[in-house]
């Protein structure tokens, strides 16, 4: 029996597309590293891991791969993600990229699907925009806990966000208010509370998101998803909120504004303030510097594409 006789009936070659995606995960902490873990298991065959963070003792309660040593050491997430998928994979088309993702969006602009498992809203807005211009979908990951009373409440999310479908803002899970407060408590449990279970779950329903758009397993694949993990009574269900916009376009991304290689996502994501809007129009009448520029951008002008 091969290694992935058992998943046959994702489609007769399943395996070759598998092969051939390439999948970009921003963020390998909880959730991230599950996913990374999974998609080596399954066989995608190239992935882009992009995190600048090290290897601290208060990860190991969630982080796949992650060792005592790698904590002792300060190992580099992106080192420990490289080591899971070596493990499962051979001959895979690997980047490891530990900067911030916005030091990163050449070897992202190729991905076919991107994962977002970032805590900050505005990032998570920022990451969603990129990917909308390069027409890439972008699945995002969500957790947190509440108390409630003298209890506690686990919740979390994951969104599938298609070119002209419903985005994170269409579906209330950006909003200007919340990137007032970036700086926000992310529940009484504690800084930032994240254990690994939710993790799981919600790495593996973003992993099977990929799959069901990738192979032919599924009749009624689904083009966009919110779904809504309750930790507390283990259950996963469609949001009320995607049900509720039906299937209405997107709003907030235009379908005139999608693929534009001159984007600057100062001027275009719908949360920017107007003082930032205005920074990154000046720098787009004025001479600029191409280290800066985005490789797509750097070829235009190389071509002289204004003619």
């Amino acid at each position: 029996m091969t290694r992935f006789a058992r998943q046959s009936f994702l489609g007769a070659d399943s395996d070759k597309r598998f092969a051939a995606l390439t999948v970009g995960i921003v963020g390998l902490g909880g959730g991230g590293s599950h996913v990374v873990q999974q998609l080596a298991h399954i066989g995608i065959g190239g992935m882009v891991c992009v995190d600048p963070d090290i290897v601290e003792e208060s990860n190991l309660n969630r982080l796949i791969g992650g060792t005592l040593a790698d904590a002792a050491d300060g190992t580099l997430k992106t080192v420990v993600a490289q080591r899971v998928v070596d493990g499962l994979v051979a001959a895979v088309r690997l980047w490891a990229i530990p900067k911030i993702w916005q030091h990163a969006t050449e070897a992202l602009a190729e991905c076919d699907i991107i994962i977002g498992g970032l805590d900050s809203y505005r990032e998570r807005s920022e990451l969603e925009a990129f990917c909308r211009r390069l027409l890439i979908p972008y699945i995002d990951m969500g957790m947190d806990v509440h108390a409630v009373g003298d209890h506690f409440s686990i919740g979390g999310q994951v969104v599938l966000s298609s070119p002209g479908r419903p985005c994170l803002w269409c579906l209330g899970i950006l909003t200007q208010e919340r990137l007032e407060l970036e700086a926000q408590d992310y529940g009484a449990a504690g800084g930032k509370p994240q254990v690994v279970w939710p993790n799981g779950v919600l790495g593996s329903l973003a992993v099977g998101l990929i799959v069901q758009l990738v192979t032919p397993w599924s009749s009624d694949p689904m083009e966009t998803a919110y779904l809504e993990f309750d930790g507390n009574r283990h259950q996963v269900a469609t949001s009320n909120r995607l049900k509720a916009i039906g299937g209405q376009p997107c709003s907030h991304y235009r379908e005139g504004e999608t693929g534009d290689p001159l984007f600057d996502i100062r001027r275009h994501h719908p949360g920017v303030n107007d003082d930032d809007r205005a920074d990154a129009d000046q720098e787009a009448g004025e001479g600029k510097d191409a280290a800066r520029l985005p490789w797509w951008r750097r070829l235009l002008d190389a071509l002289d594409w204004r003619g």
